[in-house]
């Protein structure tokens, strides 16, 4: 249980430094004159997203399986992006276009598996060390 929590807690983190990033590089929704509140913005949207992408994302997917199978996988860059807009939409201070939102998806699929290539990785060194 702690591990699960541990890992909740860097995707979590991650999430809202993808999201920043992704902001910062796409311009939308977001002023720098918020600097001060930036930082929990960010924090909460990536809570909102990590959330909202373990409960909603495998209902989405299931339901959108026959546009995932005739796109050969690609209409799971929209279902990404859909989960982004979504968590945009529900945190206060931050808006993006659905393209971009997409974009973001992108992003934040990139991050999100490095993370569990190195977690991945580094569970296996510790398993390998016991035995």
């Amino acid at each position: 249980m702690k591990q699960q929590f541990a890992v909740f807690l860097v995707r979590w983190l991650l999430n809202s430094f993808g999201l920043w990033i992704a902001v910062r590089l796409l311009g939308t929704g977001y002023s720098d004159a918020q600097v001060d509140a930036g930082f929990m913005v960010f924090l909460l949207a990536g809570l909102i997203f990590s959330v909202i992408n373990s409960i909603l994302r495998p209902i989405i997917i299931i339901l959108s399986l026959p546009a995932i199978l005739v796109t050969l996988g690609l209409f799971i860059l929209v279902v990404n992006g859909l989960m982004v807009y979504i968590s945009l939409v529900l945190t206060p201070g931050l808006q993006m276009s659905f393209f971009n939102s997409i974009l973001t998806g992108i992003i934040l699929s990139l991050v999100n598996y490095i993370v569990s290539s190195v977690l991945e990785l580094s569970y296996g060194r510790k398993n390998q060390e016991r035995v």
